[in-house]
């Protein structure tokens, strides 16, 4: 086995009990790009609480962003794994980054009470900082400069709610 195989397998060891299972993924871009991607979708998805949509909204939003996130993926990183959006840190770290996550917290803080991206940041995360509207700007900016936007609503739109001044109520009209 290779360096990486042979970490991999050592932090599994170490790390993994009865209660917290470790699955070691060998697809670095796809597991990068999921941890990056998911904060996104929970922005999108925080912007729904913050306008008390229910469940099947958010259920709706996971759909689109786990296509979104696949279709970004398969479009720039072609060598990436589609299996890896089925791990945990796909599928499962979206599902819970959506329901519970500091980006679903804040963007709902966001439509809630109009403050800004740093004021929520720094009243509500207690030192901790919020990747979603960083890796927000940076996917919108790729998707711009590839002239993908119209391929992407969910990400694109989601920027234009969080940067653009488009209400959050809007987000939707633009999906399918």
């Amino acid at each position: 086995a290779d360096g990486a195989a042979q970490r991999g397998a050592l932090w599994q060891r170490v790390f993994q009990t009865q209660r917290y299972r470790i699955q070691v993924v060998d697809d670095l871009y796809g597991v990068e790009l999921c941890g990056a991607i998911k904060n996104v979708v929970a922005l999108a998805c925080g912007f729904s609480d913050g306008l008390k949509y229910g469940s099947n909204t958010k259920a709706a939003l996971l759909r689109i962003g786990l296509r979104e996130l696949h279709r970004f993926i398969a479009h720039f990183f072609p060598s990436a794994r589609a299996d890896t959006m089925f791990e945990s840190c796909g599928v499962a770290d979206l599902i819970t980054t959506c329901h519970a996550g500091r980006n679903r917290l804040c963007a709902e803080q966001f439509v809630l009470t109009g403050r800004t991206w740093d004021e929520i940041e720094r009243d509500e995360l207690n030192g901790q900082k919020l990747q979603g509207t960083l890796t927000c700007k940076e996917v919108h900016e790729i998707l711009v400069k590839h002239k993908l936007t119209d391929r992407f609503p969910l990400l694109h739109h989601t920027w234009r709610v969080a940067f653009d001044n488009l209400p959050a109520a809007q987000l939707f009209d633009a999906l399918t």
